[in-house]
């Protein structure tokens, strides 16, 4: 048996569209969204994008940047920015929802990696923005 098919027997995932999974471990659900070619697919969860290859070269993902480096959030898909939650300068915690996005008529919250301050934000309320389209960058 193959690491993804073990990993898939320890969870139950469930597709709910296209490119959208419901993942429910140990009594909690999560939704979790695939996009990308087969061989540069990318996960959003949890408000932050997991770069591929997803099968059985990589089980696991790993966000790409490093933690001392400038990290930017990007939008995962084609969205409207529904809310701007901090401002240039803003100090924010590990896990701290930054933007809302709406996206195929779901929320979508973008969250902070690690506890970081808000360098620049490049988006406004209403906006209209594309895949990997720069929203917040954090140092």
């Amino acid at each position: 048996m193959g690491a993804a098919a073990r990993l898939a027997d320890m969870m139950d995932v469930s597709r709910i569209a296209a490119g959208v999974y419901r993942d429910e471990i140990d009594g909690r659900a999560e939704i979790v969204y695939v996009a990308g070619p087969v061989d540069n697919r990318w996960a959003f969860w949890n408000g932050r994008v997991f770069p591929g290859p997803v099968g059985e070269a990589q089980t696991t993902w790993r966000p790409s940047a490093r933690r001392d480096a400038r990290q930017a959030l990007s939008a995962p898909m084609p969205a409207t920015v529904l809310k701007v939650l901090v401002d240039t300068g803003a100090i924010v915690k590990k896990g701290e929802t930054l933007v809302i996005l709406e996206a195929m008529k779901m929320e979508l919250p973008l969250r902070s990696a690690a506890d970081a301050t808000v360098a620049a934000v490049h988006c406004r309320e209403g906006d209209l923005v594309q895949p990997e389209t720069v929203l917040v960058e954090l140092v």
